[in-house]
């Protein structure tokens, strides 16, 4: 008995009767059969690496489908057709294997046609997520901006839903923006560090409708979704406190926002402005700079950086008041973002594409 057939026992003879699949009625090209059994050998093969390192094995293997799907169909002129049928029988050989319906295996082949670069796939789409690479593949097409946000995935070890965020708000074009002076101030390192750490303007979709117009409010509101802003900062920012007193000379200071970046190896005190730059915001910001270097910075620690946070700015008028000063300041705009997104608490209850597309087919086949 071969592939294409089927035993079903007849109840009223108990005699088996072989009943064909009805994948076989389609004609298959004459090297179909051959390319099945390589296919199953190498599955099998591919499964044993998949118990010891599953994610990559997993990447690797569906670009290796991909890539004889794509050799047979420019090869050998394969239909669309084909990719039902090698579905189906992948599912009939493996059927405790998840990810062979033929909407994945026609993933496989775009992923191996947009990275037909192997060595490239191992270094990097292999170390996400296979969901992840999909998202890549349906939102990028540009090879470079593929690649950049999958080492920006790998680095920060964002989720699908983080990824699509950063896609959505173009990161890519964001990063490395601020007006700053981190060339003259921090050593060649720390400045080419602090220039990728930090990214203008930050978007904030989690302020509410209603529009900011304070620096109260945009504080409040920043600290109420805390998560959503550590995000927003980039991967090693770690919360100190908001409003951090500081007594100098008998006079009372407050920072607004305080963080510790992981691998800069400082402080970074963070001011918010509800309106637009001006160049005396910079002589305060570096007061507080040399406030905490002096009374909460440990030896050990790197010079504070500072951030402040505009509504609006003129960048060459930031870059001319930035000039000069020793202390390392960024400074970048803010947006508040008003957009129609589903509260989390009700995304969970919508069915997804996929769950949709799976009730159709059940559908159609009853």
């Amino acid at each position: 008995m071969n592939s294409d057939q089927r035993k079903r026992r007849d109840n009223g003879n108990n005699k088996e009767v072989i009943m064909p699949n009805a994948s076989s009625i389609i004609d298959m090209p004459e090297d179909y059969a051959g390319f099945l059994r390589d296919l199953k050998v190498h599955i099998k093969t591919e499964r044993i690496k998949a118990v010891l390192s599953a994610n990559s094995a997993q990447i690797l293997l569906y670009w290796e489908i991909g890539r004889g799907i794509l050799e047979k169909q420019s090869e050998a002129g394969w239909g669309a057709k084909v990719i039902d049928r090698l579905s189906n029988d992948l599912r009939e050989a493996f059927p405790e294997m998840n990810g062979f319906s033929p909407r994945n295996l026609k993933y496989m082949r775009k992923f191996s046609e947009l990275w037909p670069d192997k060595e490239l796939v191992q270094r990097v789409a292999a170390l996400i997520p296979w969901r992840n690479n999909q998202l890549l593949l349906d939102k990028i097409k540009d090879t470079n901006q593929r690649v950049w946000y999958a080492e920006q995935n790998i680095k920060n070890g964002w989720s699908r839903d983080v990824l699509a965020v950063q896609i959505e708000t173009a990161l890519h074009n964001r990063i490395g923006q601020t007006a700053n002076n981190f060339e003259v101030t921090l050593p060649p390192e720390e400045s080419d560090m602090a220039e990728q750490i930090f990214k203008d303007p930050y978007l904030f979709d989690f302020l509410g409708t209603a529009e900011v117009r304070k620096e109260a409010e945009l504080e409040e509101k920043l600290i109420e979704h805390l998560e959503k802003f550590l995000l927003e900062l980039g991967q090693g920012f770690a919360f100190v406190g908001r409003q951090v007193h500081m007594e100098v000379g008998g006079d009372d200071f407050y920072i607004d926002l305080l963080f510790y970046h992981l691998k800069l190896r400082c402080y970074v005190v963070v001011e918010l402005k509800a309106g637009k730059f001006c160049p005396g915001h910079v002589s305060q910001l570096t007061m507080y700079m040399n406030i905490v270097d002096d009374l909460i910075r440990h030896p050990d620690d790197k010079p504070t950086i500072g951030l402040l946070l505009v509504r609006e700015k003129n960048h060459t008028v930031a870059k001319y008041a930035l000039a000069g000063n020793e202390k390392p300041i960024g400074v970048a705009e803010w947006e508040q973002l008003i957009t129609d997104s589903l509260p989390e608490d009700l995304k969970p209850s919508l069915p997804s594409i996929e769950e949709i597309e799976k009730e159709l087919e059940i559908n159609t086949e009853s």
